[in-house]
């Protein structure tokens, strides 16, 4: 029997993703017929892209998986009409393309490249020589998948790398906190974020937690724009408890032309690219969970609606 798979978004989103779908479902041997016109009553698992979103799933009353190609899920983990398991996107090169983004911004800071990329001007600068990276503590903030990933890949690079986590974890390499996360901030040169976003991480880096860092330290946000209460942050900056900040997600996409962080001289703005799903490898994800859902068999990354991730 014909599983009816119903694509949620774009036609960018369609262009990007479509054709990954379709061969890999072929290549699988699944009989999955993927549309974007499937009659509500018809569909037995929903496609979502994160640029497109329905308000009333209601009428899908036989699907059994929403499955969602990106990996956050704020903005429909709440919505009382999804009466069927939300399943995030884990894998799907994620996590490869955030260990490259967080690995850079770390080693750039860590070996203070700005002052010979931005100081060519004939000046010798070589009166400050960096420490080894296993002097130089980093602390991610979240331990999920991409926490996970990051900070392994940190360890292996020689970092000493604390995570912190709402609830504890055990990860090889890491050293593994919860509780008061300013206990997890307060060796950190450098701090990493990458907490899912919910009504209890929102503004979770303000100002008590941004003096609990060491006078310095450098701030990276690749993970969700609202972690962080804005004007705490730029007044770190200002005087120096802060000493760089390089964000690349905010509280408002894209991000205004007048935002003090586009002009703000220890601020690096990138526009959300710390890491993107992939569609081949995320075509595996969305088969996985289709086979499994027609085997009878648990799907995989199952959101906890009450975590809110």
């Amino acid at each position: 029997m014909t599983v009816k798979a119903l694509f949620v978004g774009t036609d960018d989103d369609w262009d990007t993703f479509a054709p990954s779908l379709i061969a890999t479902f072929a290549d699988r041997a699944l009989d999955v017929d993927l549309s974007r016109d499937h009659t509500p009553a018809d569909v037995d698992y929903i496609v979502m892209a994160g640029s497109k979103i329905i308000e009333d799933f209601s009428p899908f009353t036989r699907c059994k998986a929403l499955l969602r190609l990106w990996a956050g899920v704020e903005d429909i983990v709440n919505n009382p009409t999804i009466t069927m398991p939300i399943c995030r996107m884990v894998g799907g090169g994620l996590d490869a393309g955030m260990v490259e983004w967080v690995t850079a911004h770390v080693l750039r800071h860590h070996v203070g490249m700005d002052a010979h990329i931005h100081g060519q001007d004939g000046i010798w600068r070589n009166t400050v020589t960096p420490p080894l990276a296993s002097e130089r503590p980093v602390t991610i903030l979240g331990l999920g998948a991409l926490g996970a990933a990051c900070g392994q890949a940190l360890v292996g690079l020689g970092f000493p790398v604390t995570g912190w986590s709402r609830s504890q974890k055990d990860i090889t390499g890491i050293t593994c906190l919860s509780g008061d996360i300013k206990d997890a901030v307060k060796d950190a040169q450098i701090t990493v974020l990458l907490m899912p976003l919910t009504p209890d991480t929102k503004h979770t880096i303000n100002a008590d937690v941004l003096a609990a860092m060491p006078n310095g330290a450098f701030l990276l946000n690749p993970g969700r724009g609202p972690l962080i209460k804005d004007e705490d942050l730029l007044a770190a900056l200002e005087t120096g408890q802060i000493a760089h900040a390089t964000l690349d997600t905010f509280e408002v996409e894209p991000l205004p032309a007048d935002h003090p962080y586009w002009a703000h001289p220890q601020v690096t703005v990138t526009p959300h690219i710390a890491s993107a799903t992939r569609p081949a490898p995320a075509a595996q994800v969305i088969a996985d969970n289709i086979a499994r859902g027609e085997a009878g068999q648990p799907f995989l990354h199952v959101v906890d609606r009450t975590a809110g991730y």
